[in-house]
């Protein structure tokens, strides 16, 4: 259809009206009114029509496809915007032969459906983003990348570059001129601060792989322990493990210290390193009759006789005085203790013997003689891992005193009230 045709459709009523002896200028406003009100009933019969009709395609298209890229489509409403540029096209299109009479009213149109084009153009990039998240959120190689930190600046370039066409359209002023530029600028660092910050503290947490999605984390200054369940371009969501949810900025990440713990989810073992305290007055030499008592151990009956008979040879080589026990070389509860620490942890299959396994004699403090285990657990479950950790020390504070050994512990009120009674039966 040609415009002279389009046009002589749109002014036929016009013409009635003239015909009838109405004036001329009324007669152009109601053919201008009935024309626009006949239009926009169109377009929104037509906008409800092809909205409904796309919308059921993209589901019959996506319930026969394989791949899931086209779910995505249809949940991020991409059918349902690109719906409406149908009808946007057809007014768009008639406005200025409609209002032709009326050039104001037609500008004003005009700039009002290219402010929606913007806007719509840009809800449709959104949604194509979220699809686009929501379907390699769900493949195994970028399950643990920030890919809502990516979707929120890629939206903040689409925000802003619509920012600039919208101000072009409505002042007219080129967007490209370094005064609006530097102007711009300004406005946007001192609006968008934290979100700058957030930017590029989420691009080096992606580059340096800082954090990932599903890493476990400790960030005692928010209060955090748990698994990083989302990291967005302004904070990081940590699910901890009493089911709560804690915030933290995303420019802290790279600010601050915390603790991640991937590397023991990742290594072949999750370390354990704790310390008993054994009080010094409880260590002294073995006597023969403690020597043989000990030698009942299973673990460590090897151990005792072999250096039972090391210790004999060289004591006999130097003529040791053996009335005193400190003379010549000796066996002590404590280092035979340790022994049997080092045999236990080495026969517990729930340790990785390929990993650090080590027992070690610490300076001596105010609360006694530090010995530290320092191995790995094959089980890194949290669960799993305490239960095997306490199941060692349990066994080790149990065996302690077969080898005449005392662990330390800060006096009670029972051991108070004991040492009172004793002290006066004494007395009396």
């Amino acid at each position: 259809m040609t415009d002279e045709t389009l046009t002589y459709y749109l002014c036929w009523l016009q013409e009635y009206f003239v015909e009838q002896g109405m004036n001329l200028g009324w007669a152009i406003f109601l053919n201008t009114l009935i024309n626009a009100l006949v239009l926009t009933l169109v377009a929104t019969v037509l906008d409800i029509f092809v909205r409904k009709f796309i919308v059921q395609a993209f589901k019959a298209f996506s319930d026969k496809t394989t791949t899931t890229f086209d779910d995505y489509l249809v949940k991020s409403n991409f059918p349902r915007f690109m719906a409406h540029l149908i009808p946007l096209v057809l007014v768009w299109y008639l406005v200025p032969f409609i209002f032709l009479e009326y050039p104001y009213i037609q500008s004003l149109l005009l700039k009002a459906i290219d402010i929606y084009l913007i806007v719509l153009s840009v809800l449709i990039f959104r949604s194509i983003l979220r699809t686009l998240r929501n379907y390699l959120e769900h493949k195994p190689r970028y399950q643990d990348k920030p890919l809502e930190s990516y979707v929120q600046v890629l939206m903040i370039f689409a925000w802003g570059i619509a920012l600039f066409f919208l101000i072009n359209l409505l002042t007219g002023y080129s967007v490209l001129s370094i005064t609006t530029l530097g102007a711009a600028s300004a406005v946007l660092l001192l609006i968008f601060k934290d979100t700058i910050l957030g930017f590029v503290a989420s691009i080096q947490v992606s580059v340096n792989d800082i954090v990932r999605i599903g890493d476990w984390i400790t960030f005692s200054k928010y209060g955090a322990d748990g698994y990083v369940t989302e990291i967005s371009l302004a904070t990081v969501t940590v699910e901890n493990f009493d089911n709560t949810f804690t915030t933290i900025p995303t420019y802290s990440l790279i600010s601050e210290s915390f603790q991640n713990w991937r590397g023991m989810q990742e290594s072949a073992g999750r370390r354990i390193k704790r310390s008993i305290y054994v009080k010094q007055n409880t260590i002294r030499f073995l006597t023969d009759k403690d020597i043989s008592e000990l030698k009942k151990i299973q673990l460590i009956q090897p151990y005792i006789e072999h250096r039972e008979r090391d210790i004999s040879k060289y004591n006999r080589n130097i003529e040791a005085d053996k009335s005193l026990l400190i003379n010549g070389r000796n066996q002590t509860n404590l280092g035979v203790f340790r022994k049997y620490i080092d045999a236990y942890l080495h026969e517990n299959p729930a340790i990785n013997k390929d990993l650090y396994l080590m027992v070690r004699h610490q300076q001596p403090t105010e609360h006694g003689i530090p010995i530290e285990i320092l191995c790995f657990s094959y089980d890194k479950r949290w669960e799993n891992y305490e239960h095997i950790q306490a199941d060692i020390f349990d066994h080790l504070i149990a065996a302690a005193p077969y080898f005449g050994l005392e662990l330390f512990e800060m006096p009670s009120t029972t051991d108070f009230s004991k040492s009172s009674l004793k002290s006066t039966s004494s007395s009396t």
